[in-house]
């Protein structure tokens, strides 16, 4: 018999009802599915614009603008000077065509650039402006045509639809094959680690009915909590890690059980009693780090906190629920049918193989220069953080081997004013509506003498009907980011701005747009980030030390994951914010760091790291509360969870690594950070710094205060199971000798 805890109890339950368990975790999947589906989901309307930018945007929203999609057909000489004559013919050409089409309301008259270098045609869409990229391909084909019959001139066409339809494509194509291609690779990684299709699917299979049914519930809480764009690529990045992880702890240690001679009932109560409480606790820790994202005062942190947090739980429910009924139903077929060589391999190699004693050996040996050198090398590692530059992405970051990104760039780089741009936006009452309108086109003419904004073309001026908004549009010379583009933000907002406006006692204003966007959310974050950390490091203190009853073990598990966060940050400022990696990974470094990943990306990395972390510390654990010394109990841990961490990890790294071959710069980021982090917390964090430093704190890592201590529950009979938090003491003389 094992200790009777909340979690054996459901496995026992589960194991000897197993029908009853599979199919009400069937239905809870179809249910959670259905109810998404039939609620829908409700996007956030924030579009991360906190501070002074989301003021704007509430402004220009009240006034009620008719905000329709603008297409560019861009006029320029393949190779050499421009050909003025012919470029006004294509000009004309391609407007006649626009013209004639239903869904164009009007064209405008053609533009020449400053430098004479090209001829810009504008052309307003009908409709509104969230369906245009359905409905742009006449208006290419038009463009198509005339390009066509001025075959001496390039005629290309780049807008807000034919963007859209453009990358859109691309980006949901490249996103579904990387969905296409990680269960096969899960899959395959899980074949190899247990030699048996079988074995290896049923991770997968939960893993997976995990993701679709938080995807359900997310859809049903984006009602109370509005969702963002990525927030199921976050889903199923996270719910495919813990799912697979989670199921891989539980069956490892089952399948070692039964190995032993043990019966499926008895295998899986054990491994209820040990690697089902390490589940619990560790999407424990999981569910707290994500919900420091609460603190962020922004909808999209606090959308992917709340996906984050039901794909965990959907997850942990899953493991301590149905996968015990399955593995109790499949009892000894969970094995077959067996891969011949690789079954050979993986039964051979049960004990860790040679690999990881190896890596093991210095921190048994030499723990406090092992020690030493590895921390100094992660600290190392995360100095490039220092300086880290933090950055909002637009379409201008993607990879330019899209074709529609060169022409943007032909664009932006003949008409500055098509690129970045910032919007002053001005609520006044209706009678001071002249007053407004002279002030706003006074202040665009003071803009055009300043070098750090667009010159192409006169500022662009809006009223509302009902003449109580007026926006005022401002080319910017450089891109969002830069530092050009934040000294022309500081110009407007500091001086140009309550200069022009402060004879208008009556008016609000603010000034936003990309650039203050860019600007504002980056300072949000940054403000955010030190309460979120110290309250993800508090909170995880504290579970860790409920769960351990060991003060110094829940510090050792703090101090390991901030360097496996720091190590973690530097390598994606190295690779990132510099050009030398953007041939090799596929992207076009904006100089900086998506400006939500950094926060999102620590309590990730938080939560996930306590997945190895409470796993292989409570097989330490188990082998000192069994009489063992803490330096062969680190060995005998590390060497025997080696083989399950290992398998986790490489599924990690694994679908991270897919997610880093994505288009969009932010989940690049994001998959590489994630997949480098989790490699080096498998392997530096848990098979050197880990060890060296038990060993070095001795039978200090096992200290207890009085009030966190219990007497051991008579009920505990089977050897080498001693419930989590039973004051058992160390063997001191070995423990003595460790500790100097």
């Amino acid at each position: 018999m094992v200790e009777r805890g909340m979690t054996v109890r459901i496995a026992r339950w589960s194991a000897t009802h197993p029908w009853r368990a599979i199919c009400g975790w069937a239905l809870f999947v179809v249910v959670c599915v259905g109810v998404g589906a039939v609620a829908g989901t409700k996007s956030s309307d924030s579009a991360m614009s906190p501070g002074e930018s989301g003021r704007a945007v509430e402004i220009v929203d009240s006034g009620q603008f008719h905000d329709p999609a603008m297409e560019n057909v861009l006029i320029s000489a393949r190779s050499g000077a421009l050909d003025a004559a012919a470029a006004r013919l294509a000009a004309a050409d391609v407007a006649a065509r626009l013209g004639a089409l239903p869904g164009v309301a009007k064209v405008e008259p053609a533009v020449t650039a400053p430098n004479r270098s090209a001829l810009l045609v504008r052309a307003e869409m009908t409709g509104a402006r969230t369906d245009a990229g359905a409905r742009v391909q006449p208006l290419l084909d038009a463009t198509a045509a005339t390009a066509k019959a001025y075959p001496g001139l390039r005629v290309e066409e780049v807008g807000d639809a034919s963007m859209d339809e453009a990358l859109d494509g691309r980006i949901k194509g490249d996103f579904h094959q990387a969905e296409l291609i990680s269960v096969p690779v899960t899959l395959l990684i899980l074949l190899v680690a247990f030699g048996a299709v079988i074995a290896a699917g049923v991770p997968v299979l939960l893993a997976l009915s995990s993701v679709g049914a938080a995807i359900g519930l997310s859809a049903l809480a984006s009602h109370l909590v509005p969702t963002t764009d990525v927030l199921n690529s976050v889903v199923l990045l996270v719910g495919m890690a813990v799912g697979v992880d989670y199921s891989l702890f539980y069956l490892k240690r089952e399948r070692e059980e039964r190995a032993k001679g043990r019966g499926s009932i008895d295998a899986v109560e054990i491994a209820a009693a040990t690697s089902g409480h390490a589940v619990v606790v560790s999407g424990l820790a999981v569910a707290v780090a994500m919900s420091g994202m609460y603190l962020a005062d922004d909808a999209t942190f606090h959308s992917l906190a709340t996906g984050s947090i039901l794909v965990v739980t959907v997850a942990v429910l899953g493991s301590v629920t149905v996968l015990p009924a399955l593995l109790a139903k499949l009892g000894r077929r969970l094995d077959r049918p067996r891969v011949p060589l690789v079954w050979r391999l993986t039964t051979r190699k049960q004990g860790g193989g040679r690999f990881w004693p190896t890596v093991l050996r210095p921190a048994l040996r030499a723990p406090k220069p092992t020690l030493v050198v590895a921390v100094v090398g992660l600290l190392a590692l995360a100095a490039p953080a220092l300086g880290m530059t933090l950055r909002l992405t637009d379409d201008a970051d993607l990879p330019r081997s899209i074709p529609i990104m060169q022409s943007y760039d032909r664009l932006t780089g003949a008409f500055p004013s098509t690129g970045s741009s910032l919007r002053i936006a001005v609520r006044a009452p209706a009678k001071d509506a002249a007053q407004v309108r002279k002030a706003l086109t006074d202040l665009g003419r003071r803009t055009q003498a300043e070098p750090l904004f667009a010159h192409d073309q006169p500022p662009q001026r809006q009223t509302s009907a009902d003449r109580t908004v007026s926006v005022l549009d401002v080319g910017v010379q450089y891109p969002v980011g830069s530092d050009k583009a934040a000294k022309a933000l500081d110009e407007l907002r500091q001086r140009l701005v309550p200069s022009a406006l402060s004879g208008l006692p009556g008016a609000r204003y603010a000034v936003g747009g990309p650039i203050a966007t860019n600007a504002d959310f980056t300072a949000d974050v940054s403000g955010a980030m030190p309460w979120t950390i110290a309250f993800v490091l508090v909170l995880t203190f504290v579970v860790l030390l409920a769960t351990f009853r060991a003060p110094v073990i829940a510090l050792t598990a703090i101090v390991l994951n901030s360097l496996s966060a720091g190590a973690a940050y530097g390598l994606l400022t190295l690779v990132f914010q510099h050009h030398w990696a953007e041939g090799l990974l596929g992207f076009r470094s904006n100089g900086g760091i998506v400006t939500w990943l950094p926060l999102f990306l620590f309590v990730v990395l938080f939560g996930l790291s306590m997945d190895y972390h409470v796993f292989v510390v409570s097989r330490i654990q188990e082998a000192v509360r069994a009489g063992v010394p803490t330096r062969k109990a680190v060995a005998r841990g590390i060497t025997g969870s080696a083989s399950t961490v290992t398998s986790a990890a490489v599924v990690m790294v694994a679908v991270f690594s897919i997610f880093g071959t994505l288009t969009t710069l932010d989940l690049k980021q994001l998959g590489v950070g994630l997949a480098t982090a989790i490699l080096l917390d498998a392997t530096i964090i848990r098979a050197v710094v880990l060890p060296a430093a038990m060993i070095l704190l001795g039978s200090w890592n096992w200290w207890t205060p009085r009030p966190l201590r219990r007497e051991p529950d008579a009920t505990v009979e089977q050897p080498g199971i001693v419930p989590v938090g039973v004051d058992v003491a160390p063997r001191n003389d070995d423990d003595r000798v460790e500790s100097r």
